[in-house]
């Protein structure tokens, strides 16, 4: 959801959303939503459950750029910063905490070259 406060304010100013970004987010979520989903089909959730647990995620998401984008308008260019470093730090913590031990426990050695591959996904669609 920070990143979707970071969509939000990047529309200040006239801006637009760049296809980079939301691809980039898009690429971001995708093995977050996954394994979070399969880890609550794992403890015997239903497909309901699931899809209303994305739905809500979905919904905070979108109340999470608007948000960004009307109340950080008004904000300082140096309290935006700390609201982009901010959510950047919560999706590092979340990959740390989260993502790469339960990636390493499936993938083992290949964890490192799936690292670098993400890597190079985002290095080359920041300059697309």
């Amino acid at each position: 959801m920070p990143e979707s406060a970071v969509i939000g304010v990047s529309l200040l100013d006239g801006g637009a959303v760049s296809l980079v970004t939301v691809a980039a987010v898009f690429i971001s979520n995708v093995p977050e939503g996954l394994s979070s989903a399969a880890g609550m089909r794992k403890a015997g959730r239903g497909k309901t459950y699931v899809f209303g647990v994305w739905g809500a995620i979905a919904a905070t998401c979108a109340v999470s750029a608007v948000l960004g984008y009307t109340v950080v308008g008004g904000f300082s260019p140096a309290v935006i910063a700390a609201v982009t470093a901010v959510a950047a730090g919560a999706v590092l913590a979340m990959i740390a905490d989260t993502m790469i031990p339960e990636a390493f426990e499936d993938t083992h050695l290949a964890m490192g070259l799936i690292i670098v591959s993400g890597f190079l996904v985002s290095f080359a669609l920041s300059h697309a």
